[in-house]
């Protein structure tokens, strides 16, 4: 059950002109709750247009706000039970990662955790970590079960530097920061851990996750590339839809048992697996099955047994997630009809 204050459920959304933030204000505002949410800039029409169609669904106001600057999140926070802290600094074309995402990233979740320690208001926050945050270590073998306990292994990361690594570091950091400062100021913090997220988006842009989820339909062969790369890198490919991954937030934020971090992963696979159903789901697309000697069986399966033991139920099957994809792709003119 929700906690509620005056009657009123209010929620704030930091970051609100993400792929996941606006599927989580969308949900938010058709539970009745009355959602300030952040951007950082509420004049670029483009960026909020989204933004602005939601308000026919509910109480939304939306708030000029950046991660470097914590006075700018009082406002946006006062009066509200929850806070949803969705933004994140992601650039892979980095050539300093350290400065361009790992402390952005760990001064973000430190000025919003702040900001929420002085709002008397604020019963919980809920701050979406990644699987980036579980999955990247040098162990060996294959069918390895990884669970909130386990972490990624940063000293790997920044020794050895594989492709892309500043943004799993930056994830893990930012998250042990979190629950570190939290702990220190006593504010009640939670983490959903989800994978990479496929689904419709509102936003006018299509989102980069869902490009490289779909990328084996499409034919891009550099965000092929860059599947191989997470697998490389994580071991296995985890999917979620993105609805299912807003539910898990606004699950963790009403149970008030819930506690700790919660991984949300609806579909372990590998790249050639994943190529296998695609192929045989979609024929017409012509899916390549052939990766040569390209691991052929998932290192890790991260398991959402925790989620779902406390009460969750994922909504999408990884044949519903692709489904949705594949329609929603057609509509942007992404794939053939």
């Amino acid at each position: 059950m929700a906690a509620e204050i005056g009657g009123n459920k209010k929620a704030c959304v930091i970051g609100g002109t993400g792929f996941v933030a606006s599927v989580l204000i969308k949900l938010l505002l058709e539970k009745g709750y009355a959602v300030n949410t952040t951007v950082r800039d509420p004049d670029n029409q483009k960026r909020v247009s989204h933004l602005n169609e939601l308000q026919q669904l509910g109480v939304l106001k939306i708030f000029r706000a950046d991660l470097t600057d914590e006075s700018s999140f009082d406002a946006p926070i006062a009066g509200c039970v929850f806070v949803f802290h969705v933004a994140t600094p992601i650039n892979f074309a980095s050539e300093d990662p350290e400065n361009d995402m790992i402390k952005p990233a760990m001064q973000g979740v430190l000025n919003v955790i702040r900001a929420c320690a002085r709002a008397k208001a604020v019963k919980r926050l809920v701050w979406t970590s990644s699987t980036a945050a579980v999955s990247i270590n040098n162990l060996q073998g294959t069918g390895l079960v990884m669970d909130e306990k386990n972490w990624t292994d940063v000293e790997f990361l920044t020794s050895v530097k594989p492709p892309d690594w500043g943004y799993p570091a930056s994830k893990t950091l930012a998250e042990k920061a979190a629950w570190r400062f939290a702990e220190e100021n006593d504010v009640d913090l939670i983490t959903v851990i989800p994978t990479l997220l496929a689904g419709r988006s509102l936003t006018q842009d299509v989102p980069s996750s869902v490009c490289l989820a779909m990328s084996l339909l499409t034919g891009n062969e550099f965000l092929i590339n860059g599947l191989k790369d997470m697998q490389m890198l994580s071991g296995s490919i985890f999917i979620t839809h993105v609805e299912d991954a807003c539910r898990a937030h606004i699950f963790v934020a009403e149970n008030e048992s819930a506690s700790g971090r919660y991984i949300c992963c609806a579909a372990n696979t590998c790249l050639p697996e994943l190529a296998e159903f695609l192929n045989k789901r979609y024929p017409r697309y012509k899916v390549p099955t052939d990766f040569g000697d390209f691991p052929s069986k998932g290192k890790l399966i991260l398991s959402s047994d925790k989620l779902i033991n406390e009460g969750f139920t994922y909504k999408y099957s990884i044949e519903s997630i692709y489904d949705q994809s594949v329609e929603y792709f057609k509509e942007k003119g992404l794939l053939q009809v």
